[in-house]
């Protein structure tokens, strides 16, 4: 039996390997699986559809667990970068481009209104620019990290932006605030734009007193990524989740990427794929992410 990389640091752990076997057995327990398709990329999500509760204590315990403030930001910041990540990967292609907008020193912003002010007014002119020559509607998202002195409040600023423009010497004309601009073509690889929606996404950090912020925006025309869920079998496939199977695919990793992308062909899985376990409900939990082979936009 080949136990997923989560089971590693179980290893030793005797009873821990013995409570997740016995989840997987848990009498009643069903499974429900969602996709989510984003262009090139497809996730797959499995997960029970019933709680089976390990104990009769367990529904309480569960409802007194309240996040840290720290693991709520955590999560919030995961939800930010697979929405992120979501959207570019189904209205972005390697026909589309990103910016990099820097200040020079006399133009710096004083805070993050002033800032947001700057790249609100560059979209104004790029879509007027737009309007007047007949070009396709704008469609965008855009990251502004600012890097905060607590002690003086001193504010260094700067923009990324991915749009549907492709006069890269237009685009990087219309910046008015100095610095430095770089424009870039879009180069998706075995892994899509996920790189890329990585390194615009990347959590906030603190050092000494300087502390790191983002704000986020996209344009309200970006197509929103597709869902689909169903009980007992695999979204557009006829392969039926017993709860045999959900256990071969949670407990052997090999298993599990033979079963997604001989269901889901043409597609290849993003390592890594994740497997955890509850302590309070009984079931596995099951999420990767496939690529397309034939990226639409090659």
């Amino acid at each position: 039996m080949q136990y997923p990389n989560r089971f590693i640091e179980d290893l030793y752990n005797q009873e821990r390997i013995d409570d997740y076997l016995e989840s997987l057995r848990a009498k009643g327990l069903r499974y429900r699986t969602k996709i989510i398709i984003s262009g090139d990329m497809l996730e797959v999500e499995i997960y029970p559809i019933n709680p089976v509760w390990k104990d009769n204590k367990g529904a309480d315990r569960e409802r007194t667990v309240n996040p840290t403030r720290k693991a709520q930001r955590d999560l919030n910041n995961k939800n930010t970068r697979k929405q992120i990540s979501r959207l570019i990967h189904a209205n972005f292609s390697n026909k589309d481009i990103w910016l990099t907008f820097t200040y020079s020193p006399e133009n710096m912003p004083s805070d993050e209104k002033e800032a947001q002010k700057d790249i609100q007014n560059y979209i104004r002119r790029l879509k007027r620019y737009i309007s007047k020559n007949g070009l396709p509607d704008l469609k965008y998202i855009y990251v502004t990290e600012r890097v905060i002195n607590e002690d003086t409040g001193k504010v260094h600023a700067h923009h990324h932006i991915i749009m549907n423009f492709w006069d890269r010497d237009k685009a990087e004309s219309l910046w008015t605030e100095g610095g430095r601009t770089q424009s870039r073509r879009l180069q998706p690889d075995d892994m899509g734009l996920e790189g890329l929606a990585r390194y615009i996404s990347k959590p906030e950090t603190k050092e000494g007193n300087r502390k790191g912020a983002k704000t986020y925006a996209y344009s309200l025309n970006l197509k929103k990524p597709e869902v689909k869920r169903s009980d007992y079998r695999m979204p557009r496939t006829n392969y039926k989740l017993s709860k045999k199977r959900v256990s071969e695919m949670a407990l052997n990793e090999n298993r599990a990427i033979e079963v997604l992308e001989d269901n889901y062909s043409g597609y290849k899985l993003m390592p890594p794929m994740s497997v955890k376990f509850s302590d309070y409900t009984a079931g596995a939990y099951i999420s990767a992410r496939l690529i397309n082979k034939t990226p639409k936009g090659a």
